[in-house]
């Protein structure tokens, strides 16, 4: 029973099964059960039609705290949360879970996409610093030579010395990668149709127009959000644009590639590529991008992992310590941004 002298708001947890156990260190539920009221082993992975001790928990949620696998908090969902008033998300985008019922409700939403897309930035730069300097192809071809060789002469067209790289998006985490491309002798160029020039100055960048960026940049990075107007923004025209050896990377989301257009350029060993992301997602068994020897694919791995995962579980209780006090988010998630954002 509800202690009355316990001032401290009620939360519920929602998120995939196992996704807590990833997220939250015992030091992590600790400072969670001191800031509200919540079970932290009570996980909601259905609140449609929640058991009974969810049910509960659920008419007497302040906050949720949610994560990757949270359903959707529908206009049914809220009628069995009147007394909801935050959604916390420990991860990045909410447009899988936070609908148009929760901002006629007047939900406050908070995310950890600035968290999140510190990773991404990290591994994007360490793609981009690999791709000038011929990585894949160098280690490769130790592995299959394992010989004596003329490496410097076999890569006279490597290096980082004001190699030109391309940022498309402004986004968050395209900042976040130009920030972190500021110590080295590195030209970059931005496409952004909502960046006019003097803001990409500021942010210590050239704003070109998309194909230009495509034909200037030895590197071609994609930072930009998953919208109808962004669907294979990196088309055919985009690709045949881009210089021979020339590197696309991509770690925002693989419809953002007319892959159609962009295997031709691979197989015939063009383009070089860094993909952590595809359209599909896993490519099917057969698809040539498994095994060609310019490409490096990994499974999404760029975002949060392992123990990356606790730094938006710091995040969210620092959100929540917040909300405890009656202050603002300092992320807070908001409507009119959203169509423009991932």
């Amino acid at each position: 029973m509800h202690d009355a002298t316990d001032n401290r708001p009620a939360a519920l947890l929602a998120m995939a099964p196992g996704v807590a156990d990833r997220l939250f260190t015992a030091a992590h539920r600790d400072r969670l059960t001191g800031l509200v009221r919540t079970d932290p082993d009570l996980i909601a992975g259905d609140l449609t039609a929640p058991g009974p001790a969810v049910a509960a928990a659920l008419a007497e949620a302040e906050v949720l705290l949610t994560c990757w696998g949270v359903p959707p908090i529908t206009a049914s969902v809220l009628a069995a949360a009147p007394r909801l008033r935050a959604v916390v998300h420990a991860a990045g985008t909410v447009k899988h879970h936070i609908t148009d019922a929760c901002w006629e409700r007047g939900i406050a939403v908070s995310s950890a996409a600035a968290a999140n897309a510190l990773p991404v930035a990290e591994y994007t730069l360490a793609a981009i610093l690999f791709a000038g300097k011929r990585v894949l192809a160098s280690a490769r071809g130790y592995r299959e030579l394992r010989a004596a060789h003329d490496w410097h002469g076999a890569l006279t067209d490597a290096g980082n010395y004001r190699r030109t790289v391309g940022i498309v998006g402004a986004s968050r985490i395209g900042r976040r990668v130009i920030d972190l491309l500021r110590p080295f002798d590195l030209r970059v160029l931005l496409y952004d149709p909502y960046v006019d020039a003097a803001e990409a100055a500021a942010l210590g960048v050239t704003s070109v127009a998309l194909d230009e960026l495509c034909a200037r940049s030895s590197v071609l990075s994609v930072h930009a959000p998953q919208l109808p107007a962004t669907h294979h923004l990196i088309g055919a025209s985009q690709l045949a644009a881009m210089a021979d050896g020339s590197t696309l990377v991509n770690t925002s989301r693989g419809s953002l590639i007319d892959e159609d257009a962009l295997l031709p350029e691979l197989v015939s060993g063009r383009l070089h590529a860094v993909l952590d992301v595809t359209e599909p997602e896993l490519p099917p068994p057969g698809s040539p991008l498994y095994d060609l020897p310019n490409v490096l694919l990994t499974p999404h791995v760029a975002g949060s992992l392992g123990n990356e995962t606790h730094r938006m579980a710091d995040h969210a209780l620092d959100e929540i310590e917040r909300f405890t006090k009656g202050e603002p988010f300092a992320e807070p998630v908001l409507p009119a941004a959203l169509h423009l954002s991932a």
